[in-house]
């Protein structure tokens, strides 16, 4: 019989430089949810990983651990290939919303559990929450239900879902552990995993307004958690894309709900589109539903022209009580008291846009939180943002900030204008989705 492990024994291994086995990190997580493991000991259990890192095996380990510390979903009575979407997160990533309906529209099911934003990234859930009524708090037996009925479920995360990852994520918060890659992808992979999912696509990010900066790093973490997917069984694809830029011309939350319709109205931005479009053919490609990538994306083009996937938006609005009326009324959605254009003082042409000024544009408005239980302004935010690579004359509308509480619009209209960087021809860009890795 082997010897009880007890916490300083498990730190005592890590902080070693040791491996740790599955009965030492199921020992570790099932004291984080049941208190046994002390948050002083976690915390330092966290300082080592972070300090010794861990391999593959370990990092499968610890993420099959966390997916198990509360409910796991099982729906067997969906018969569709059930495929996610994850991203790591950016400025003006509504991705979410178009290719949800999208993605059901083509033939699969969407089980998506989401977060809400937190600093300078976007949350789908609030997002959602900009929609008068909408409904993100589903039981276990709502989600399933609406996942057989509809094709999708836009939750949030109940206090049974995953709640080793709730406890251990605000601990890296107050330790400085929330940059370590094998933390990082455990956190992500335990939630998506704990949905019900068949197979998984990752969107990471990289570039100023995303969490990793360098493409380097974005690889490195979109090669480990493609590694957790298959040692999980589940068929996980991740793409490369940048967010030096915002995606779309809207920031801000019933701001890219509007955007997100207009896509699936066929009248979305170029780049967003293009984003969307790529993620959701390998869905449906993991899905099995093509054999290809231009496959799948030419089935996705025969979803949005024929209006089935702007239909199933209106579908999943209603199923979550909220207002579907929405879609072909925009002055549902919340709206700001003030509107500020900003303009061009050159002609030329736009050779980059500040994704980051402009999330903290966002935040200076009220647009964003600093803690989770912070609230949002849903109205606020910035839209009709001109583009890198478009031409500009001078006097031409650069974007318009929506504003309700003045009290730090002088802070926001300076940060907005220094944004946007215009010079003489037309830039040459780097792509939007640099790889994939499979």
């Amino acid at each position: 019989m082997a010897a009880r492990l007890f916490p300083r024994d498990i730190i005592r291994i890590k902080r070693d430089g040791g491996r740790l086995d599955r009965d030492a990190i199921e020992t570790w997580i099932r004291g984080v949810v049941d208190g046994s493991f002390a948050d002083y000991q976690s915390a330092a259990m966290l300082m080592a990983i972070f300090q010794r890192g861990m391999t593959d095996e370990e990092t499968a380990l610890l993420t099959e651990a966390m997916m198990r510390s509360g409910e796991v979903i099982e729906i067997p009575e969906v018969r569709l290939p059930k495929v996610d979407k994850h991203s790591t997160g950016g400025v003006g990533d509504k991705v979410s919303l178009v290719l949800a309906p999208l993605a059901a529209a083509a033939g699969l099911a969407v089980p998506m559990i989401s977060g809400r934003g937190l600093g300078h990234t976007g949350g789908t859930l609030d997002k959602l929450e900009s929609i008068p009524g909408f409904r993100v708090a589903l039981s276990g037996e709502e989600y399933r239900r609406q996942l057989a009925t509809v094709g999708i479920s836009l939750a949030g995360q109940t206090a049974s879902f995953v709640p080793a990852d709730r406890k251990l994520y605000a601990l890296r918060d107050v330790t400085a552990t929330v940059e370590c890659i094998p933390l990082i992808c455990a956190s992500i992979m335990s939630k998506k995993l704990a949905e019900g999912i068949d197979a998984l696509v990752l969107d990471v990010k990289f570039g100023r307004g995303a969490f990793m900066k360098r493409i380097e790093d974005a690889r490195m973490l979109a090669r480990a958690m493609v590694s957790i997917g298959k040692a999980m069984r589940r068929p996980t694809v991740a793409l490369l894309t940048s967010m030096d830029r915002p995606l779309g011309r809207a920031v801000g939350h019933s701001l890219e709900v509007i955007e997100s319709v207009e896509c699936l109205k066929g009248r979305g931005p170029a780049d967003l589109m293009e984003v969307t479009m790529e993620l959701t053919a390998r869905m449906v490609v993991l899905g099995g539903l093509e054999r290809d990538v231009p496959s799948a994306r030419a089935r996705l083009q025969r979803a949005l022209e024929s209006g089935a996937a702007l239909d199933k938006f209106r579908e999943v609005v209603a199923a979550q009580d909220g207002d579907p009326g929405v879609v072909d009324d925009y002055g549902r959605l919340p709206t700001a008291r003030r509107t500020v254009e900003i303009v061009s003082p050159e002609s030329g042409y736009i050779h980059d846009v500040d994704a980051m000024a402009i999330a903290q544009v966002v935040t200076l408005l009220g647009g964003s939180r600093s803690r989770v239980e912070d609230g949002v302004d849903h109205a606020v935010g910035v839209s009709d943002l001109a583009q890198a690579g478009e031409p500009i004359a001078a006097g031409a509308l650069l974007c318009r900030l929506q504003v309700n509480d003045e009290s730090r619009l002088q802070a926001a209209l300076d940060l907005a204008q220094g944004a946007f960087s215009i010079g003489a021809g037309r830039p040459e860009l780097s792509p939007l989705v640099s790889e994939e890795i499979a």
